[in-house]
């Protein structure tokens, strides 16, 4: 059974349907760029956004695919001082008690943090940076999608 590729013969197959719009395609791809870069979420919100949205689901569970994990981790230091600036927060404070709760995960050094201080800042940053790149990733799939496979 080989779950890999049948995946991406199943994203093949249904992003590049007749059917499938520019819009409908290009609306998936930065779906799932932003759900992928979301810590937490991925291919099931990608998914259920896609679902939401009616967007193309295969282009939304390639974009998530292919930011998921190792992207959101490049992001975490600009999601931290993006946050932090937008709330007017210290970004080193921020970003030096994240790294110290990240040795310590026990409730009592959770607790000891305040959420506004630590992880508002974080999850702000992300939802703002990754509106952004979803954005950037719809308009360069709208781009590529009407001039390679939807051609007017």
């Amino acid at each position: 059974m080989n779950i890999p590729g049948r995946t991406i013969n199943f994203i093949k197959e249904n992003i590049f349907r007749k059917d499938a719009s520019a819009h409908k395609i290009s609306l998936g791809v930065g779906l799932g760029v932003f759900s992928g870069l979301l810590p937490g979420t991925g291919p099931l919100a990608a998914l259920f956004l896609a679902f939401l949205f009616r967007a193309n689901r295969a282009a939304a569970l390639a974009g998530s695919l292919f930011t998921n994990t190792w992207l959101s981790l490049l992001i975490f230091f600009i999601a931290v001082k993006t946050g932090s600036l937008v709330l007017n927060r210290p970004w080193q404070n921020v970003l030096d008690n994240l790294l110290a709760l990240k040795g310590n995960l026990s409730p009592g050094a959770i607790f000891k943090f305040s959420f506004l201080d630590l992880l508002l800042p974080l999850i702000t940053g992300y939802l703002i940076v990754g509106l952004l790149l979803g954005a950037v990733s719809y308009a360069l799939a709208f781009i590529v999608a009407k001039r390679y496979f939807h051609k007017v």
